[in-house]
């Protein structure tokens, strides 16, 4: 078994035995972060392949510090936005179990209340601005400025638009919520 250096080494000499190692190794992951920017798993296929050729193209200028990971899955990212740009027909799909709670406000849910499916219609009800600026923020870890640099918007439009997504996810999961507990007691 190769470790991620030797992979990483040998995709920079355009070894296929290295850089099918790499891909099996990282591309379910990356698929992964390529779903929350595709509308379905075939876009989502489309940025992973563009993701893996610019991988592959540029390998060579990993500099080795920090996370080999982390340096997989901004290139998956920027990726994606770059498609966004080229197709501005963006929807895309993201668990937040993990983060709704502290990202919108909305604790007075139990845990497992809501299902994943759920979760991420309420999302792709956003608009497309507030979509891509809360996976952006709440999920990508990017800052206002750094959003508003990515998407071409102004620093204030990216705060804005992430408090509104913030304030249409709470009430969509409210209306949810109270729609679910009038049916557990209605059933």
């Amino acid at each position: 078994m190769m470790s991620d250096q030797q992979i990483i080494e040998g995709c920079a000499k355009h070894d296929r035995k290295a850089q099918q190692l790499l891909y099996d190794k990282y591309s379910r992951f990356l698929l992964g972060v390529c779903m929350r920017y595709a509308q379905d798993k075939a876009e989502a296929e489309d940025i992973l392949q563009d993701s893996f050729l610019k991988i592959f193209f540029n390998i060579k200028d990993f500099s080795g510090t920090g996370s080999f990971t982390g340096w997989l899955r901004k290139v998956a990212v920027n990726t994606a936005i770059t498609h966004y740009h080229k197709n501005l027909k963006y929807r895309y799909h993201v668990e937040i179990e993990e983060y709704v709670s502290v990202e919108t406000g909305v604790n007075s849910f139990e845990e497992d209340f809501f299902t994943s499916d759920e979760l991420s219609k309420v999302l792709n009800e956003l608009p497309t601005g507030y979509r891509m600026v809360f996976n952006l923020y709440a999920v990508e870890g990017y800052k206002h400025k750094e959003i508003a640099e990515i998407l071409g918007i102004d620093t204030n439009t990216s705060k804005s638009q992430y408090s509104r997504a913030k304030a249409v996810i709470r009430d969509k999961l409210e209306k949810l919520g109270k729609l679910k507990s009038n049916y557990s007691e209605n059933s």
